[in-house]
């Protein structure tokens, strides 16, 4: 069984590795302001971020700030938003976030996680997103690409979201904790797919436990509930 300490430092090596191959990592949304990267988030749930970006460069030339959102009822706002999916929970959850944030925050997106889970439709991995991206706080982010890539690479066994989260925080230091969000994410969309992984081209193949072909396997544990629950933590 692998201890701790040899965890973290094979953690440490595959950070390095990820942080060469993809050095201009960061998140693919696209945005003008804090809030903005608020609405895109939201957006982002079950829907790829290249989507986003079609309907967000449409939605911001109309509609930039909390106040502008907040004047929208859910009905005018869901066929702007209805391409990303979930339309109706999304406009409503946009259209609630952006009064409260006009009511209690002097139209400011807020720079705490307790306030950020306040809002409405922002679960742990948005706010844990808003943190590291807008705030610069130390945080991970867990979304269907970082959880599949940790449990490959050995790095968390937990059957959900939270608990990859506590895991990543064990093994990879704080001050690296924003960017190996991204790093996971890119090679999760790169080389490390759901379906057939990349194996042959994997820069930290040496450091995987499951490192041959898993075309084939079964799902990994917990990875069914999660594809399934992922909207409602978003």
């Amino acid at each position: 069984m692998e201890s701790a300490s040899a965890k973290r430092a094979r953690a440490r090596a595959i950070l390095d590795a990820l942080a060469r191959t993809y050095p201009e990592a960061r998140t693919a949304l696209e945005f003008g302001s804090t809030f903005q990267l608020l609405v895109a988030v939201i957006l982002s749930a079950q829907c790829t971020d290249k989507r986003v970006n079609q309907v967000t460069a449409e939605l911001f030339g109309r509609y930039r700030t909390p106040s502008d959102f907040a004047r929208l009822e859910p009905d005018e706002l869901e066929p702007l938003v209805r391409a990303c999916g979930l339309g109706p929970s999304k406009a409503r959850n946009i259209v609630a976030t952006s009064r409260l944030l006009q009511d209690r925050h002097e139209g400011e997106v807020p720079g705490s996680l307790a306030e950020l889970l306040a809002l409405p439709g922002v679960g742990r991995k948005t706010a844990n997103v808003m943190l590291a991206n807008a705030f610069d706080t130390a945080a991970i982010a867990v979304d269907t690409h970082v959880f599949r890539v940790a449990h490959r690479l050995g790095l968390s066994d937990s059957p959900n979201p939270e608990g990859t989260e506590r895991d990543l925080q064990t093994v990879i230091p704080r001050e690296r904790w924003a960017p190996a969000h991204h790093w996971l994410i890119w090679h999760g969309r790169e080389v490390c797919h759901a379906r057939k992984p990349a194996c042959s081209r994997c820069p930290v193949l040496e450091h995987c436990p499951t490192g041959r072909d898993l075309e084939g396997l079964p799902p990994l544990r917990g990875a069914r509930a999660w594809h399934g629950a992922k909207a409602a933590r978003a």
